[in-house]
């Protein structure tokens, strides 16, 4: 298979797999997505779906959400993880966006990484997600799923989302990278893989991938 071949196939298997594609994490609207997709840095999706319900209990808004303390958003997002940095960016963004945005979400990478505790995955999953605009999150599946299939060099997610944004037709990323996510916790995934299960990534893999899993699997069977 040629490159254009494995991107076509790729996008046919994910399309079978997943002809409608569920939002990992809960939310309401571009607000709760943004501090639902700023709590998942580092933690899953799971894990934030428990926590985020506690939170938007109390202020599903910038305006309710700086009525409570940094110490109180950090109590309750505490399982989650790294709870100092992320509280203080949810208070932070949450006075930006009342003072600079009139309480909205703006819609453009460069206000959403002005704010505190936002890089650029979060921005492109508010993008992508809330706005519908054409965006491809670079996630740790999808970097990874990647470089298996070999459509990337796998240095960094900048060169992974470059690859990705170059290989995959606009139109279709924003489908995509959710059903990537997907298929690689069900199909792909770091630990615990079984290539037969793996249909995409035993069609089009890269030839050291698959040399590399095949040595391993040996060694494990001696």
């Amino acid at each position: 298979m040629n490159k254009k071949e494995k991107v076509n196939f790729v996008i046919q298997k994910l399309e079978e797999l997943y002809p409608t594609i569920p939002i990992p994490l809960d939310h309401k609207d571009p607000y709760t997505l943004l501090i639902a997709v700023l709590l998942s840095a580092q933690s899953t999706d799971v894990r934030v779906n428990q926590i985020t319900p506690l939170l938007f209990e109390r202020a599903d808004n910038p305006y309710d959400m700086i009525k409570i303390s940094i110490e109180e958003i950090r109590e309750i997002i505490k399982p989650v993880g790294l709870s100092p940095m992320k509280s203080k960016g949810i208070h932070g963004l949450s006075h930006i966006l009342i003072d600079k945005h009139e309480g909205q979400v703006p819609q453009t990478y460069e206000d959403l990484e002005a704010l505190p505790a936002v890089g650029h995955k979060t921005a492109a999953v508010v993008m992508s997600q809330a706005f519908g605009i054409p965006a491809f999150p670079v996630d740790t599946h999808i970097h990874r799923l990647m470089y298996r299939w070999n459509l990337t060099n796998g240095k960094n997610v900048v060169q992974t989302e470059k690859d990705a944004k170059r290989l995959f037709p606009e139109e279709k990323w924003n489908d995509l990278h959710l059903q990537i996510i997907w298929y690689g916790r069900e199909y792909s995934p770091a630990r615990g893989w079984d290539l037969e299960k793996d249909i995409i990534t035993s069609t089009v893999g890269r030839k050291k991938v698959l040399d590399d899993y095949y040595k391993k699997r040996i060694r494990t069977k001696k």
